[in-house]
């Protein structure tokens, strides 16, 4: 792997959306931004909007035969083999509520292969890129996993909306941390953001249950090309797009794939 590389035309044009719309969320951050709601209760903001029309925008003026999988425009399917996978603000609640935890996902994918990922957090202007085989980073430095294993971590934690989803994510915050000496658990409410502080070595470890598609594909590369190993829930090889794993600094991870092994035996999952 290149320590520097030079950038595809297609990174440079997910990190340009990704800048541009962070300008639109920071407008909204710490206003009296007005949330509306969707079928499945979650929450929907005007910066939601116009932060996937800008994305959107840029990426077709470049490659307009590509094809676009927005969360809140759905699909723009053109028959391409390359897809978007786009999150323009992922921890919707957060910055509705001026949390400063929330960023722009991007994903570029050719036939279940993820090639190009970015996240960026407007608030702290940390800009999280990945290419395939050719590492992660963070405002241009180079990005590893750490290596503390289980007894010296922080995990976190993301599901869907789904009951038995959260039935097992709320056993696992309860439940893991009296296994190991010295975990501690978080929900940030941001996937995006849990994948990219794993890649980064802020966090050992995410268990993500259920969760859509554009929540994590960029933040899946950038874990892979920092070094750090994501299998399925119970230890099986992870291939995009399957939504239940875990992804790791791989110290302790197939200690955490048998501790979930047996909780979802607990719960008959």
């Amino acid at each position: 792997m290149q320590d520097n590389f030079s950038k595809s035309k297609e990174l440079e044009i997910a990190i340009k959306a990704a800048l541009e719309a962070g300008k639109i969320l920071e407008k909204y951050f710490e206003t009296e931004v007005l949330k509306e709601f969707k079928e499945d209760k979650s929450i929907v903001t005007v910066a939601d909007k116009e932060s996937e029309e800008v994305i959107k925008k840029i990426i077709l003026e470049t490659f307009p035969m590509h094809s676009i999988l927005g969360e809140e425009t759905g699909h723009t399917n053109n028959g391409h083999k390359y897809t978007w996978h786009i999150d323009p603000l992922d921890g919707t609640k957060n910055l509705s509520n001026g949390i400063p935890l929330f960023a722009i996902s991007i994903a570029l994918e050719r036939k279940n292969e993820l090639l190009v990922g970015v996240v960026y957090n407007p608030v702290n202007k940390s800009l999280f890129y990945a290419e395939k085989e050719k590492g992660a980073y963070l405002n241009d430095k180079r990005i590893y996993v750490s290596k503390d294993d289980v007894h010296h971590s922080i995990i976190s934690g993301g599901k869907s909306r789904k009951y038995e989803d959260r039935k097992i994510c709320r056993r696992l915050m309860h439940d893991l941390p009296e296994m190991f000496t010295g975990m501690t658990i978080r929900d940030f409410g941001s996937a995006a953001l849990d994948l990219a502080y794993v890649a980064r070595g802020g966090l050992e470890a995410t268990i993500q249950i259920g969760l859509h598609l554009h929540d994590f594909a960029a933040g899946a590369l950038l874990v892979q090309e920092a070094g750090g190993r994501i299998t399925g829930l119970d230890g099986e090889e992870w291939k995009f797009p399957q939504n239940y794993f875990i992804a790791s600094n791989g110290v302790s991870h197939d200690l955490l794939v048998g501790e979930i092994k047996k909780q979802k035996t607990k719960l008959g999952v």
